[in-house]
């Protein structure tokens, strides 16, 4: 058991002296006679132990609440906590062709802002230790989520990400990928990445994605690029009053080139997501490159006492008030 306040302690050495003092003198008469004789005969001892006991819980309910002030507390076993040293930005493409419905995953059809959904949940359970942040895009960018090690935060800012919370008419990659590096430009990680994932061209915003790809060459952060959609045509779901009724054929238009150049520059590497299978694989690729050794820190665990002392001494000063009121009463 240690304590947070020890120097609190020191006023138990107080106690005795005061306790004594106050014995000295005695406590202040309620009748004064001129002779004590006529009563010695009436003295019973048991109320003079009643006395010296009355007098003791007082002075230990004191003692008690001297040791709950000086906060004692019990050290558990050390907590670690493990910071592997690598911080991530996702930048996801919100734009409104994510809604295409080019992936089977167990007989059904899932759009592509679902699959990738899917894959980022894994893929975050896969790094616990590392911080992990969130930037999604379309006409403009959007910060999902600061780098942050409190993943369970983390995936329900993911789930509540849905197509149509920014303008999803266009797609400005160069934005959503400058506001990703831009989050990781005051890290001093030992591995800084962006992993971009889009499905179009970039159509908006004023920064085109290879200056911001030079940005993050220049600030040593390295760009993953996944092109999400399988190759050719896309079914898109054609929806009457928000009700899907079927779907119709739209071009597949991924900018393989510029995504390919921005993992270049930066150091990464570009994939291609045409399938859930592959779309899996990719990232458990990126999970094994991207591995450095874990940071440990140890943090010290206390189980604080002071109520448990606060307790007891509320208990016996309890004690003391109810005999000295009733079976041990001084009278007058």
């Amino acid at each position: 058991m240690t304590f947070g306040r020890p120097y609190l302690l020191l006023l138990l050495a107080l106690v005795p002296l005061i306790a004594w003092l106050k014995g000295r003198a005695g406590l202040q008469p309620a009748v004064i006679y001129s002779a004590v004789g006529f009563f010695k005969g009436m003295a019973r001892h048991a109320r003079s132990r009643a006395g010296r006991i009355l007098f003791a819980l007082r002075w230990l309910t004191l003692c008690v609440l001297v040791l709950a002030c000086s906060q004692p507390r019990l050290i558990k076993p050390g907590a670690t906590v493990k910071a592997s040293g690598v911080d991530i930005v996702i930048a996801l493409d919100l734009s409104g062709s994510m809604e295409s419905e080019d992936f089977v995953v167990a007989g059904q059809r899932v759009n592509r802002l679902e699959m990738a959904k899917r894959v980022l949940r894994t893929f975050i359970r896969n790094r616990p230790n590392d911080r992990i942040g969130l930037v999604a895009f379309a006409a403009q960018p959007y910060i999902g989520a600061p780098l942050t090690l409190d993943h369970d935060f983390l995936q329900q800012c993911i789930e509540r990400l849905e197509i149509g919370i920014i303008d999803e008419t266009r797609t400005a990659i160069g934005s959503g990928l400058a506001t990703a590096v831009n989050r990781l430009r005051d890290r001093k990680a030992k591995s800084r990445i962006v992993i971009l994932m889009t499905d179009g061209q970039n159509n908006a915003g004023k920064i085109s994605p290879l200056t911001a790809a030079e940005l993050a060459q220049a600030l040593g952060i390295k760009v993953y690029t996944v092109g999400v959609g399988t190759r050719g045509v896309a079914p898109m779901p054609v929806k009457v009053r928000g009700q899907k009724v079927g779907y119709r054929p739209v071009e597949v238009d991924i900018d393989e080139d510029t995504l390919r150049e921005i993992a270049r520059l930066t150091g990464g590497k570009y994939y291609r997501a045409d399938n859930a299978e592959r779309f899996q694989e990719i990232y458990a690729e990126i999970d094994r490159l991207e591995k450095t050794e874990a940071e440990v820190k140890k943090f010290a665990e206390y189980k604080e006492l002071f109520p448990w002392f606060v307790g007891v001494g509320l208990a016996l000063l309890l004690i003391e008030i109810v005999l000295g009121n009733t079976v041990w009463r001084r009278l007058p």
